[in-house]
């Protein structure tokens, strides 16, 4: 198994445009111990300080199964990988976990993380473990800019969620 050192948040130098929008990240949410968690992949958030704490956000649409695990838990984590697992994270970003074992599909090995119930994985560059602080589903009428409007041809409107980032785990 991969052991990622833990570093301190404040000390977590990241490029975020890169991390999410064109590395990709993988959502966990749910409980590892009991075998009760999905993943996905995410390309949609951010990092930085909000409330006076350190912070990551990522937003997940109405429908997705990782949905149903991020608002029963309390908490969730955020995984950069390198780029030998992007078809890993294909996977993982393109078939639900309601129809079948993505992640053994996928070849990663999930694991327990070091503060928060849901999982990691051993292959992760990056792990981001964040207790769950804040919830809002969008709505249309909240976006100023028609670009966020088109963004959603079927309506389907993210929901965004914010954790307090309680470990890091940097490679």
């Amino acid at each position: 198994m991969n052991m990622i050192p833990t570093i301190q948040p404040e000390a977590l130098s990241l490029h975020p445009f890169t991390a999410f929008d064109k590395g990709w990240m993988v959502l966990s949410a749910g409980d590892y111990k009991a075998d009760d968690w999905n993943c996905m992949t995410v390309s949609w958030g951010f990092v930085g300080t909000m409330w006076n704490l350190p912070v990551a956000q990522t937003v997940v649409r109405p429908q997705r199964y990782t949905r149903e695990f991020l608002d029963k838990y309390d908490t969730f984590t955020l995984c950069a990988f390198p780029d030998s697992c992007r078809k890993a994270l294909q996977i993982l970003g393109s078939k639900s976990g309601r129809d079948g074992d993505k992640v053994a599909e996928s070849g990663l090995r999930p694991m327990a993380s070091t503060v928060v119930a849901a999982p990691s994985f051993a292959e992760a560059e990056l792990v981001i473990e964040c207790r769950k602080i804040f919830r809002q589903p969008m709505t249309p009428e909240a976006m100023l800019d028609p670009r966020a409007v088109a963004a959603y041809p079927t309506r389907d409107y993210h929901i965004i969620y914010i954790g307090e980032v309680v470990a890091v785990r940097r490679e």
